[in-house]
């Protein structure tokens, strides 16, 4: 959810010669961001637990970086993207093992599918980036 909530800032602030590319880059992002946190809540309620989706949990459980404000330049906006994109795939690694060590093979799929979109992602994004 704070991701879904980071890059949806960066959508809606980014400015430059670049805008319409990565705002509606941003735009993506999120939505496929947000469609894992559906996934992750629905498994969490499959599995006879309760999503806990509100800002404020969120807000209070969150790992990230706290996402800056007052930016705006098309640079800013895709470094802090790309460092939440990555601290989040790392996260979605560590609980592919997580799952695999409690003997659950469809969490940990759940988990690596997501991975493997965050990773998707976090390349379109990172692609912005001058080498």
């Amino acid at each position: 959810i704070d991701l879904h909530a980071q890059v949806k800032q960066a959508h809606w602030n980014v400015r430059g010669p670049g805008f319409m590319a990565i705002h509606e880059l941003f735009d993506k992002v999120a939505e496929q961001v947000e469609d894992y946190s559906d996934l992750l809540a629905e498994r969490a309620g499959g599995l006879g637990g309760t999503a806990q989706g509100t800002i404020q949990v969120a807000a209070e459980r969150s790992f990230l970086i706290p996402y800056k404000h007052g930016i705006a330049d098309e640079k800013s906006h895709v470094f802090a993207v790309s460092g939440s994109l990555a601290a989040f795939g790392q996260s979605a690694r560590e609980a592919i093992d997580d799952a695999a060590r409690f003997g659950d093979a469809d969490t940990a799929d759940l988990f690596t599918q997501i991975s493997r979109g965050v990773d998707q992602q976090l390349w379109f994004v990172e692609s912005h980036i001058a080498p």
